[in-house]
């Protein structure tokens, strides 16, 4: 992964030791911090490629921690813990986490969702904004417009609707699976292919609410795509 430098948020020691070994060996840099406040500054001054963030750490949490960091930064975070309610917390990924693993973990396992984020992550950043007719996408800040007579408005997205809508501006008249869009925006969920339906519907909704119609038509015995061909 070319070096990338990966903060490893950990107050068990031996658990540290060990993902910092596994990823050091597949040519990652680390860092450690065992306490929320030495990894909000590690973060800072460090600027890591990722973030491996323990959810019950001294100081300040894990969830704060993260909170902390989108106030700022879209850097990738994946949440490690062995509490079931964490797990419920973290399941829909609504406060702004890229994936998560419970404990007892297997470090290779870890290792490759590294790497499977930061593919996805660092794609998305190659261009830092893609427009299509009034629809504009900014990949850094996780946002997306609508521009329009002359003004820039936020869409009030959710963190899967905008990875939808980001994979989906990509190749806006390509006619996607509902599978395809689920392995691609939410890899680490175990939701059906019939979520994207939903998703779908409210990205619809907000559009519509914007005057924005026309996008997300349904394609026949395929899916969905971002808009049909002019």
């Amino acid at each position: 992964m070319d070096n990338n430098l990966v903060l490893i948020v950990e107050d068990e020691p031996a658990i540290a030791r060990i993902l910092d070994a596994y990823l050091q060996r597949d040519g990652f840099r680390t860092v450690q911090a065992a306490d929320g406040e030495t990894a909000l500054q590690h973060h800072a001054l460090l600027k890591p490629d990722i973030v491996l963030l323990d959810a019950r750490i001294p100081r300040l949490d894990g969830f704060g921690v993260l909170a902390r960091i989108r106030q700022s930064s879209s850097t990738p975070v994946i949440m490690v813990t062995a509490l079931a309610d964490d797990v419920d917390r973290l399941s829909g990924l609504h406060l702004g986490a890229d994936d998560y693993v419970v404990k007892p973990f297997n470090p290779q396992e870890v290792v490759a969702r590294v790497k499977a984020v930061l593919r996805r992550t660092l794609g998305e950043t190659k261009d830092a904004v893609r427009r299509f007719r009034s629809l504009e996408v900014d990949f850094e800040s996780y946002m997306a417009f609508i521009n329009k007579d002359g003004q820039r408005v936020p869409l009030p997205l959710t963190l899967s609707e905008f990875r939808i809508l980001a994979h989906m501006i990509r190749y806006p008249t390509q006619a996607f699976a509902r599978a395809d869009i689920l392995d691609a925006c939410m890899p680490e969920s175990d939701a059906l292919a019939r979520t994207i339906d939903t998703h779908i519907s409210n990205l619809r909704r907000k559009l519509d609410e914007l005057g924005e119609t026309g996008f997300l038509p349904a394609v026949r015995g395929i899916g969905y795509r971002l808009s049909d061909p002019q």
